[in-house]
């Protein structure tokens, strides 16, 4: 009777958390400024709460309470109104209950199935066993998004939930769920201008990969709080006071930099914490006059504070006058405040704030009943038009795909004028012959270099933002397989790679037609056994590249290739060499999926473990990235069930976590000091007389530690250099560099990769 009374109780209590859940929810959607149609939302959580009835979340909360979290993200955070938040409650539904999607359309519309099922599309096989289900789904992914951004916008909200309550799952899947979130979701978000939601991916993954390192930077940002809050009082005290003498209404915030972008500047710059001095930046949000204002009064704050702070030179960001891609506006300038440091002043509307902050719900307008998106939003569907002429090209490899695509998503703008003065938006990096395919295919097949601003440039050559760019053709130009290296966009990768991909069959098949003729004379017929024979004699890799070579005459088959064939020895023949393509995403694929490795020096004893039970026998470490015993490293389990150890943020393992999230090992370390692993520390400070002495002194009498290798240069008074040597793990590597840190003309210390 008891366990029936608690069990009822539960049941009670559940009930009332459901209840509460959805109640908060209705209450922030009536707060906003959506219409007010609380009864179909009422409709579809009694129709989801009934189909999940029953049903558990790992953390054992009932099921129901995630697609309320993701409608209440949907709501609340992305500003979206009513079809959005009635597809988050039902987007589990059909892949999760018997109901179909058919069921949805005949209950709730056509517009809301639609919307439920494109989510239900990107869910199937997210975490499949096949290399590329990960690629595939985001392809499905973007497909879904160009029919309705809502799709895409609800899934953000979904991944955003899932990363929140990762703590009850596995570490070996929260390694793969936050890899993947890294991977594609954040940048995406960032495209997308969901600001705030790309931050919060990117702190949430960074927590779970590295959560020493975290809550080590979670203390020292504590601990600086109270320093930081009145460096903020002091610098806007003046500005507040010439914004109230200019009626402005206005608040000042102050931003402070993500725990990820404070680890990530880190690692670039090679600085500790406290070298980090663009922590704290200011955003001034004000309420303009009118419409017609705003930008003016955006210029008039910049004016009237620069006359208070003196501004940089180079660093006034106008994204007001040309907006983001992702229609992020705001003026940045960075000022030098009175303690001598340069503090960055957004300055941004009330309007511009909220799409900074809600990206394109903050001003996607929907025509009623049919999806459809206002033409103002030219930038986003310039980009999806870009995503799907990749789409409609039949990728050989998806995981290739998902690398194109990405090159897309990480990508800061610049503007670049056409010689009529039209503004362009490409991705930073870009280079004339990007601009050339973003004009046209033709333009971009037949480019034979570009004058950038008036001057003569090659089509390599990098843009800046401001160029006025006039690209040069000529008919007799072809696309050479060079050119993947010089382009940097997606667009111009996918069309150079689709031209040389024709051109080579093209190449095929005239190889054959050339290859049977020379045969027909030998009196031979083509076969498999005499194609091989050919391909063993010119050591080339495959048939395909045998024939292409043949095709496009750079392989001449003469005297040695009829001795050959027809068992004779040869003599004085040259070997074709093939020619080889340039360095691409496709070779770089290959060294990263199956990495070169080194086995630790000793086998004595395992000094891993996995999952934290079962010794690890069968492993090796990666070269990519050189781990040691104290770096936070995950697994990777290759076809043979040998176990790759890597670094939780080398890039390889960052493909790895999201193409083959299912091989993924949780490890930790089970060490006692008895292996020794190769570091890399790089130094630099002043130059002084006897300072290379006192550090081989400080590393080899002090801590008794084996140098490798030493490599030092010496520039105009400052000492650089790089010291290989030999540790145990990472506490070694911390005591090496703070002892180093002690010699006085030594200013920077840290270990770097390689």
């Amino acid at each position: 009777m008891e366990e029936n009374g608690s069990r009822k109780q539960k049941e009670v209590n559940e009930e009332e958390m459901i209840d509460q859940a959805f109640q908060a929810l209705l209450n922030d959607y009536l707060a906003s400024k959506h219409r007010k149609r609380v009864e179909i939302i009422t409709k579809a959580f009694n129709f989801a709460n009934q189909a999940h009835r029953g049903v558990k979340r790992r953390s054992g909360e009932p099921y129901i309470m995630h697609p309320i979290a993701v409608a209440h993200i949907v709501c609340a955070e992305i500003g979206l109104g009513s079809t959005s938040i009635c597809s988050a409650l039902l987007h589990d539904v059909v892949e999760d209950t018997d109901y179909t999607v058919e069921d949805i359309e005949n209950i709730f519309g056509a517009k809301i199935a639609q919307i439920v099922d494109g989510l239900t599309k990107l869910s199937g096989g997210i975490f499949g066993d096949r290399a590329s289900a990960q690629a595939e789904n985001f392809k499905k992914l973007l497909l879904t998004m160009s029919d309705d951004i809502r799709v895409i916008l609800i899934k953000m909200a979904d991944r955003l939930h899932n990363m929140r309550t990762l703590g009850s799952m596995l570490p070996s899947k929260q390694y793969k769920i936050a890899g993947e979130t890294m991977y594609i979701y954040a940048p995406l978000a960032n495209r997308l201008g969901l600001n705030k939601i790309k931050t919060e991916l990117e702190n949430l993954s960074f927590r779970y990969e590295h959560p020493e390192v975290y809550r080590e930077l979670e203390e020292k940002l504590t601990a600086t709080a109270p320093e930081r809050e009145k460096v903020f009082r002091d610098f806007t005290a003046p500005i507040r006071q010439q914004l109230d003498k200019m009626g402005i209404v206005y608040n000042i915030h102050a931003r402070v930099k993500s725990i990820y972008s404070i680890w990530n500047k880190m690692q670039t710059k090679h600085v500790p914490f406290e070298e980090i001095y663009d922590i704290l930046a200011v955003r001034i949000i004000f309420e303009p006059r009118s419409n017609d204002e705003e930008l003016n009064e955006c210029f008039s704050i910049y004016v009237a504070i620069s006359k208070i702070y003196k501004p940089h030179p180079d660093r006034l960001r106008d994204w007001v006058s040309h907006p983001k891609a992702n229609g992020y506006q705001a003026l940045h300038v960075t000022l030098m405040g009175n303690h001598g440091q340069w503090v960055e002043v957004q300055i941004r509307s009330k309007r511009m704030n909220d799409v900074a902050e809600q990206g394109f719900a903050a001003h996607w307008k929907y025509k009623e009943g049919e999806g459809g998106v206002s033409e103002d939003d030219g930038e986003l569907e310039k980009w999806l038009r870009t995503i799907k002429e990749i789409l409609e090209d039949p990728q050989p490899d998806a995981i290739d795909f998902l690398d194109t695509i990405k090159l897309n998503l990480f990508a800061s703008e610049i503007f670049v004028f056409t010689p009529k003065g039209e503004i362009k938006t490409m991705p930073q990096n870009s280079t004339a012959l990007d601009f050339a395919f973003s004009l046209h295919t033709d333009l971009g097949s037949h480019c034979i270099g570009a004058k950038v601003n008036h001057k003569l440039v090659p089509m390599s050559h990098k843009l800046q933002s401001g160029d006025q760019v006039e690209i040069l053709t000529s008919k007799s130009q072809h696309v050479q397989p060079e050119w993947e290296a010089f382009a940097t966009t997606a667009r111009a990768r996918a069309k150079i790679a689709a031209i040389l991909r024709k051109e080579q069959k093209s190449h095929q098949r005239k190889g054959e037609k050339v290859l049977k003729e020379f045969l027909a004379k030998e009196e031979l017929i083509l076969s498999d056994q005499i194609v091989d024979k050919l391909v063993k004699q010119h050591s080339a890799k495959s048939r395909e590249e045998l024939l292409t070579a043949i095709g496009n005459g750079k392989l001449v088959l003469g005297e040695a290739d009829r001795h050959a064939l027809h068992g004779k020895q040869s003599i004085g023949w040259k070997k074709f060499i093939p020619t080889r393509l340039p360095f691409t995403g496709k070779e770089s694929k290959t060294i990263e999926e199956q990495p070169a490795v080194e086995k630790p020096k000793i086998d004595a004893k395992s000094i891993l473990k996995l999952n934290e039970e079962n010794i690890a026998k069968n492993y090796t470490m990666a070269t990519c990235c050189h781990p040691i015993p104290g770096d936070d490293v995950l697994g990777y389990m290759d076809e043979e069930g040998h176990i790759i150890i890597h670094k939780r943020q080398c890039p390889v393992a960052a493909r790895l976590k999201t193409n083959y999230g299912n091989r993924i090992v949780a490890t930790v370390w089970d060490t006692h000091k008895e292996l020794s692993f190769l570091v890399n520390i790089y130094l630099k400070g002043i130059d002084a007389m006897g300072l290379l002495n006192e550090v081989t002194q400080v590393i080899s009498r002090q801590l008794n530690v084996n140098i490798r290798k030493l490599n030092i240069d010496t520039i105009d008074g400052i000492f650089e250099g790089n010291i290989l040597l030999y540790v145990h793990d990472v506490d070694d590597v911390k005591t090496i560099c703070n002892n180093l840190k002690q010699i006085r003309n030594i200013k920077q210390v840290t270990r770097v990769e390689g």
